[in-house]
């Protein structure tokens, strides 16, 4: 069954913008991404709007959708009444580019940051194991889509753009995580993640576990214990006491402490 569907889309660019006021006719089961190309294709053939695979793994389609962030595809127009009107704007955390493109490099700068998996030796017969909640653990953290709605919720980067420079956000502390407990992994990034990531700055609100499309719960299973981690290194007295008499003697590159 179709019916007309009353949209308010966020037209403009880097030097301001309004909403514009569009009616487009829509079918039952449909989401907003179809109603998004049926208007473009209809009505404003130069509306820029960013997406891929229309099946929620691509991440591209992120907007803010009646100002709360979602991926369009699977947004479906069944959630709202047919004569309620839906509002689509870009992502607030993001310099606009075109209407609802945003430039959402900030994400790819911080993860050219991240440092790499440093695997130890292999064992005698040439393989490396692990235990399976080792696995089933890391399994959850590469679920991630790079949607960045999770980076646009933060309000420690929405709210105050100099934190930027600082704070690598709940995207790429859930990569630290992920990274850091890999059994097989050498590296320390406890110091990193708290003076360059800057996990400190993190009030822990939940907010980017809400918003995540694949369920993935950032701030109990990642954030969390890498604030505990970064605690146990720099405020625990037996860790710290440990580390001064070279019992614990690795810094987060692995080299050896001086």
């Amino acid at each position: 069954m179709s019916y007309d569907l009353t949209m308010r889309v966020w037209r403009g660019d880097a030097s301001g913008g309004e909403l514009g006021d569009y009616t487009v006719s829509v079918e039952t089961g449909e989401v907003v991404l179809d109603a998004i190309h049926r208007l473009q294709a209809t009505q404003v053939g130069d509306l820029a709007v960013r997406w891929n695979c229309k099946a929620g793994k691509c991440g591209s389609c992120s907007a803010e959708i009646n100002g709360k962030p979602k991926l369009m595809c699977m947004t479906r127009l069944s959630d709202f009444e047919p004569t309620e009107t839906i509002t689509v704007t870009p992502v607030r955390t993001f310099p606009v580019i075109r209407d609802l493109v945003t430039d959402v490099s900030y994400n790819y700068e911080k993860a050219k940051q991240v440092p790499a998996v440093a695997l130890g030796p292999r064992d005698p017969d040439g393989k490396r194991r692990m235990m399976q909640a080792d696995v089933q653990r890391g399994q959850e953290f590469r679920k991630c889509i790079e949607c960045f709605l999770c980076q646009d919720v933060c309000h420690v980067i929405r709210d105050h753009e100099d934190n930027k420079q600082a704070y690598a956000g709940p995207r790429f502390f859930l990569r630290y995580a992920e990274l850091d407990m890999h059994p097989l992994d050498t590296h320390d990034r406890r110091e990193f993640t708290q003076d360059t990531a800057g996990i400190g700055m993190c009030n822990i609100t939940k907010c980017c576990t809400e918003v995540c499309p694949e369920g993935i719960k950032i701030t109990d299973n990642a954030i969390i214990p890498m604030k505990e981690r970064v605690a146990d290194r720099k405020y625990d007295p037996l860790v710290w006491l440990g580390t001064k008499i070279g019992l614990r003697n690795k810094d987060y590159e692995g080299r050896e402490e001086v």
